[in-house]
């Protein structure tokens, strides 16, 4: 037995920043697989992160580029349609990588089964990878807690967004840093932060310093280099610094990112590189805090939401380019 689905592919190999041109969509032939362990999923939001920039080019912890006609790398959050695994039955919903489709089958023991009590899209937002890396590094690297301030830059997006409401909703307090009005104002008002600092505006750094003073004591840095300098410059002694994206290094041609260590010995502070796939297995210990927050209007995001697969090229274009506000997804 077969089904035909519909799937988004590199239409070339990608070199630079990703646009909308490099990647197209194909008909697949879908076979039941043989044997047990295999579910058959129909997506319904895909998920579309900073990090698949790099991966598509192989600049992404090791992992080669795909080819053309490839599936690509993402999570789904998706319904299934039929079950070889008594754990799962039609109707449960799941997050699995199942590649850009709107059918597939996938090995059930890649999937992981959600609340259906919950929006689907926000499987893979707040509590999707983006909300299990901000907590990772928030609760389980920075520690915070009573008393702590929170520098964060990409403010606006998934991860940065979650990282200040972990902040606020442990006692803490948070400056953001985004991107134009709209998005300083996305953070403030619906995200309720203290305060949030436009990088574009001249004197930004300054605004930054006035709004932190004395000092942070921690910063979550998402960005890169240049904003990472500006984080540790304002950082306490002895606060905390998690490293955890680089998006402004991942379209580069250059080398990787650099940054002194000077200032960081000066503020005896402790950094902390973060790998979310490292907390994969503490995913449930998140949802557990995370979903009495979401059901009580205290973790929110904003979503910037495509329809239909073949805008998936241009959202993740869109994306890379800092032109999206809140979660970036496609609803399939």
């Amino acid at each position: 037995m077969s089904d035909t689905a519909r799937e988004v592919v590199l239409a070339r190999p990608v070199t630079a920043a990703p646009v909308a041109a490099d990647f197209t969509v194909v008909t697949r032939v879908r076979v039941t697989p043989e044997g047990e362990g295999w579910l058959k999923v129909r997506p319904l939001f895909l998920s579309l992160d900073p990090y698949i920039g790099a991966r598509i080019r192989g600049r992404h912890m090791g992992e080669p580029a795909p080819a053309s006609g490839e599936p690509l790398p993402g999570f789904c959050v998706a319904e299934v349609q039929e079950s070889h695994d008594p754990a799962f039955a039609p109707g449960d919903r799941v997050v699995t990588e199942a590649g850009w489709t709107d059918l597939a089958w996938v090995r059930s023991d890649t999937a992981r089964k959600v609340s259906a009590d919950i929006a689907p899209s926000l499987h893979l937002s707040v509590l999707g990878m983006p909300g299990l890396t901000a907590w990772a590094g928030m609760t389980q690297l920075a520690r915070t807690g009573d008393g702590d301030l929170l520098t964060v830059n990409a403010a606006a997006g998934t991860v940065g967004g979650v990282a200040g409401q972990i902040a606020r909703n442990l006692g803490g307090r948070a400056v953001g840093i985004a991107g134009g009005p709209v998005k300083c104002a996305l953070v403030v008002e619906r995200y309720g932060f203290d305060a949030c600092i436009d990088y574009r505006a001249a004197d930004w750094e300054a605004q930054v310093a006035s709004a932190v003073a004395p000092g942070s004591t921690i910063h979550f840095e998402n960005v890169g280099a240049g904003q990472l300098a500006v984080g540790i410059r304002n950082l306490k002694p002895y606060g905390r610094v998690v490293l955890c994206g680089l998006a402004d290094h991942y379209q580069a041609d250059a080398g990787p990112a650099v940054t002194a260590i000077g200032p960081l010995v000066g503020k005896r502070a402790a950094v902390f590189g973060l790998v979310v796939y490292d907390f994969y297995p503490r995913w449930a210990e998140w949802t557990a805090l995370a979903e009495p927050w979401v059901k009580q209007g205290r973790l929110t995001i904003a979503e910037d939401v495509g329809q239909g697969l073949d805008s998936a090229g241009r959202q993740l274009e869109r994306l890379m380019r800092g032109e999206n506000v809140g979660k970036t997804l496609v609803r399939v």
